[in-house]
């Protein structure tokens, strides 16, 4: 079937993403600020326009079909463009403040690509940075002290938007001996550290003695204990330096995957948050891509 350009309306493209971020017509519906039976009938609008099922529902709620896994990624790149072009056509470039929330992890590696490519798009904004513990950030949200975040949380429900899920693991030194060590040195960023009531509980189940080395809430000291040798930590996967090991070792226990989740306020969000928003987004969904 020839679609016409037109028959893409930006208000099914929409409603198509929050629906497929949200997992849910009713938190779709909220978001969107319409009734479920309006996100429903859009939804279903953009299906028969495509002449292929989107969504499918399973015991957790709904399910991308394969047509809809490849129709998001590409919705998400035309409603960035379309806002991009309705923001310059009509004079209003994004500009004022935008503070995001980000866990000490990710701020130097995930995102790094992502906060360049937003500064060079919107000059006009002023960034501030706010790095802390998943736990800090979500409170930092609810509070309105940042204005949006990415938090890691453990995989299962959230009422954030999934960005991508990556293995919990452990890391040590490169041939370091740390490992071996009983009890166990552990080095965790801080007490509030979103990772350390999945990494002490695994190691309470696989009963393996253990001591804190450091839980200062630095992340270059963390790396620093873990270089030397004193201590091993966990991370995930993809913010592994590349000179320290991902440990496989017997002896210690497996640890569960986590899910980084991007975080807007229940309010409605400024258009330079929506902007980073969406940079957040792109950039995570081409590291999926890649990886």
């Amino acid at each position: 079937m020839q679609i016409m350009i037109r028959d893409l309306d930006t208000t099914l493209i929409r409603t198509f993403v929050t629906t497929a971020d949200k997992a849910s017509m009713t938190a779709a519906a909220n978001a969107l600020h319409l009734t479920q039976g309006a996100v429903s009938q859009q939804v279903k609008r953009l299906e028969e326009v495509l002449g292929q099922s989107l969504f499918e529902r399973d015991r957790r709620g709904l399910r991308l079909t394969r047509s809809g896994e490849r129709l998001l990624d590409k919705a998400r790149r035309l409603l960035q463009l379309n806002d991009e072009i309705l923001t310059e056509i009509r004079g209003r470039a994004v500009a004022g403040q935008v503070r995001l929330g980000v866990p000490y992890d990710l701020v130097g590696t995930l995102l790094a690509p992502v906060l360049k490519a937003y500064a060079e798009a919107y000059p006009q904004v002023e960034i501030s940075l706010v790095c802390a513990s998943s736990p800090e950030l979500a409170a930092a949200l609810a509070a309105g002290t940042v204005d949006l975040a990415v938090i890691e949380e453990r995989v299962g429900p959230t009422v954030g938007e999934c960005l991508l899920v990556d293995r919990l693991v452990w890391v040590g030194a490169r041939g370091g001996t740390a490992r071996q060590k009983r009890p166990l040195p552990v080095s965790i960023v801080a007490d509030t550290c979103a990772f350390r009531p999945a990494v002490l509980a695994a190691l309470g189940e696989h009963g393996l003695d253990w001591r804190t080395v450091f839980e200062n809430g630095n992340i270059d000291a963390t790396t620093a204990t873990v270089r030397s040798d004193l201590a091993v930590t966990a991370w995930l996967a993809s913010t592994v330096p590349a000179d320290l090991d991902i440990l496989s070792d017997a002896g210690l226990p497996p640890l569960p995957n986590f899910s980084v989740n991007l975080h807007l306020p229940k309010h409605a969000a400024a258009p330079a948050a929506k902007a980073f928003a969406s940079h957040i987004r792109e950039g995570l969904s081409r590291y999926r891509q890649a990886a």
